[in-house]
């Protein structure tokens, strides 16, 4: 089989838990919580830090970048990241389910189990050359900008590919990565537009 002729309709499956969820929605909660409420100083007592980094929309991009990677993590049907994936869902499907069980007594229920779209061959071209980057990459970063994309990715494991809104993401994110991989074989390498 020619992997770069993958059909794009297969499917990875995964199960959230409302443990998972929790886990996930506490991640993004708090995560646009410390920047909406900036830095600290001046703008955490509501004053507005001069020159601006509260609500600077900026410090959100670690964040959603890594939510971005999380969802085709789990888009991924086998290897490091979708093993990865899968052990990140189960961690916080797993750890969840703990702090619901400590705090409420209540057990975690499935809420979903949803099909993601998995990513084809042209799709893992471009996740591929993402990882590899990242990883060159990963000593020019701040380690506040490192702990805000990890979050992100766990947190993406964790939503994106589950169903209503957080569907959107992982319907969107993984074929327009798919496609991008689909144009850029088609035209930087064999030269037809497509």
């Amino acid at each position: 089989m020619n992997h770069l002729a993958a059909i794009p309709t297969e499917l990875t499956t995964n199960t959230l838990t409302t443990a998972g969820l929790a886990i996930g929605l506490g991640l993004l909660i708090t995560e646009h919580v410390r920047w909406f409420r900036g830095s600290g100083g001046t703008a955490a007592a509501g004053g507005g830090a001069p020159g601006g980094k509260a609500k600077d929309p900026k410090e959100l991009v670690p964040m959603w970048f890594g939510i971005a990677v999380g969802t085709l993590m789990v888009a991924c049907p086998a290897g490091l990241l979708g093993t990865a994936a899968g052990f990140l869902r189960w961690g916080g499907n797993g750890i969840g389910g703990l702090i619901m069980d400590w705090t409420t007594g209540a057990q975690a229920t499935a809420v979903a189990q949803a099909s993601a779209p998995a990513i084809d061959g042209y799709g893992a071209i471009v996740l591929t050359a993402l990882v590899i980057a990242l990883f060159l990459l990963r000593k020019t970063f701040a380690k506040a900008i490192k702990g805000r994309f990890w979050r992100g990715v766990w947190c993406g494991t964790l939503l994106a590919i589950g169903t209503g809104v957080f569907a959107l993401i992982g319907n969107t994110v993984v074929p327009g990565v798919n496609e991008l991989g689909a144009w850029a074989i088609g035209s930087l390498v064999n030269s037809s537009p497509l």
